[in-house]
């Protein structure tokens, strides 16, 4: 039986978490890590959509995505970054089937108040010092590298007088 449909607005920010089917470990090497991010970076632009926070864990991960002028973008950016990974992980493992367990979770965020939190979130989740862990966008905001496909929104732009400033923060 298919879900219902999402509703999804254009140029409104959305938290997006998808898990690994039966929480298993969908990221076991770094190039698992480095071939996610890769896929990602080409459907966002590909899509015109924006990621303004992420953090790929052992077992899922968090988004922070706007679709821009297109609402149904999320889903396709989603449906092409998982599809990919899959065929990627399942030729590297010699084995058939998902994944990711069903449909990702998806939750609008208030452009307002909770954007900057969410971003917060989904970069504090791995760790106690996040400038060391390598797969979220937490070390690109802090300055300690450069992503340039990452989108700022213009609360956190707004943290600094410049773009130098503002990758000082943290």
């Amino acid at each position: 039986m298919p879900g219902t449909a999402r509703v999804v607005l254009a140029n409104q920010p959305y938290h997006i978490a998808q898990r690994g089917h039966n929480r298993q470990v969908v990221f076991a090497h770094a190039d698992d890590y480095r071939f996610y991010l890769e896929t990602l970076k080409e459907w966002k632009t590909n899509l015109e959509c924006r990621v303004h926070a992420y953090c790929l864990m052992t077992n899922h991960v968090h988004l922070v995505i706007d679709p821009g002028l297109q609402a149904e973008h999320p889903a396709l950016l989603m449906k092409r970054v998982a599809g990919r990974y899959t065929r990627q992980s399942n030729k590297k493992e010699s084995r058939t089937g998902t994944v990711w367990e069903g449909r990702y979770k998806s939750s609008i965020i208030d452009k307002g108040g909770y954007l900057p939190a969410c971003c917060r979130y989904a970069e504090m989740n791995p760790v106690l010092c996040p400038e060391d862990y390598r797969w979220s966008s937490y070390r690109a905001k802090a300055g300690l590298v450069k992503e340039e496909w990452l989108d700022y929104d213009v609360f956190y732009m707004g943290l600094g007088k410049s773009e130098k400033h503002v990758s000082m923060v943290t």
